[in-house]
């Protein structure tokens, strides 16, 4: 049985097993998948996952799908809406089935299942929804995961033909951004870390694609009256700069995945035809600007409404983003950014479900 920790986000599925350090990032995006027209082998299988999913909690079931970087560039790609919900959403699952099925195969955690040529690797997951969505629709999230589902990788480069039962025996469902502040106040073998964190009042501001978490943690409890949600992320602003370069240059970006790996990389050239490039760069600095206003706004009114807060740490993807536009619009008023602040909830989440199945083995 293989412990994993997986933040299902809006826009990647982080996956992180226990005793390995490397995690697994899969973007949150797929397309209807074909007989592709191969000229030359990817170099890596993450550049080419093509998969055909079955699971009984599928709508539809047994489909082909690519996944991640090959659906990013396709023009009939599906990315996640302010509408979806990642507790019942089709697409989530799909992704991090994937993901799972391939964590388990480059950790060397799959063992032959018994029937034919078919792999299976068993989990103990630990996971987490948004703090809005998690009291309607945290059991429904944990029986949507509990159970058998297999994965059969197809033009997958070294995974070709590979089928990968993933059987997941539990699900451990937590809050964002309460897993984030578990993992920075605890080590690896859940001893505390930082006594502030794990005895104080501390405030999170947990930064998604198209929600924004605000939990209040207390002594490491929820705080019930004081912790709450935004349906607003960095969707909404990805969306808007595609449109204003499209608009402007005539540039189109096939998904917002695209886009981000463009910002995370400091590309804001915008090539022309004809050998022209212009800079995107004042798009991106005036909606990521308006988004940090956005958030520090929403974080002033949580401060104002709970003054026993001692501090507010601004995490999740968004943080990495906007990191240098929060601390400007911030103005006096300080706040805590992490180092790889997208993988706080996906180690905390391995942190608490490790938590779990330790207290119930002493109990």
């Amino acid at each position: 049985m293989k412990l994993a920790g997986i933040d299902i986000g809006n826009d990647s599925i982080k996956v992180v097993l226990d005793g390995v350090r490397e995690p697994l990032v899969i973007q949150n995006i797929v397309a209807p998948g074909y007989e592709r027209h191969i000229l030359q082998e990817e170099d890596s299988p993450l550049k080419a996952l093509d998969v055909v999913v079955h699971s009984p909690r599928l709508s539809k079931n047994s489909q082909r799908y690519f996944v991640g970087l090959l659906a990013m560039e396709n023009e009939d790609s599906m990315e996640l809406e302010e509408t979806d919900n990642k507790a019942v959403s089709d697409q989530s699952l799909i992704v991090a089935l994937t993901a799972l099925a391939y964590a388990g195969i480059v950790s060397q955690s799959v063992t032959n299942s018994g029937y034919g040529n078919i792999e299976e690797v068993e989990y103990t997951l630990g996971t987490g929804l948004p703090v809005r969505s998690y009291s309607y629709y945290n059991k429904m999230f944990e029986d949507r995961l509990v159970g058998e589902h297999e994965v059969t990788f197809l033009t997958t480069p070294t995974l070709r033909n590979r089928k990968v039962k993933v059987s997941i025996r539990r699900a451990v469902i937590s809050i964002e951004g309460a897993a984030a502040l578990f993992h920075m106040a605890t080590h690896d073998n859940l001893q505390v870390r930082d006594e502030e964190l794990h005895q104080g009042c501390i405030g999170i501001c947990e930064i998604g694609a198209l929600t924004t978490d605000f939990p209040v943690i207390n002594k490491m409890s929820i705080d019930n009256q004081f912790s709450t949600g935004e349906q607003i992320g960095m969707a909404t602003y990805l969306d808007s700069i595609i449109r204003d370069v499209e608009d402007q240059y005539g540039y189109r970006f096939p998904s917002r995945a695209k886009l981000v790996q463009r910002i995370k990389k400091n590309d804001f050239t915008i090539r022309r035809i004809g050998e022209g490039q212009s800079s995107m760069k004042q798009v991106v600095d005036l909606y990521f600007s308006r988004a940090a206003n956005k958030i520090v706004d929403l974080i002033k009114k949580r401060w104002k409404k709970h003054p026993d807060i001692q501090c507010f740490y601004v995490i999740g993807g968004g943080a990495a983003a906007l990191r240098s536009y929060i601390i400007e619009a911030a103005g006096p008023i300080k706040l805590r950014f992490v180092d790889e602040s997208e993988l706080l909830n996906v180690n905390g989440y391995l942190k608490l479900a490790k938590n779990k199945v330790n207290h119930n083995q002493y109990t």
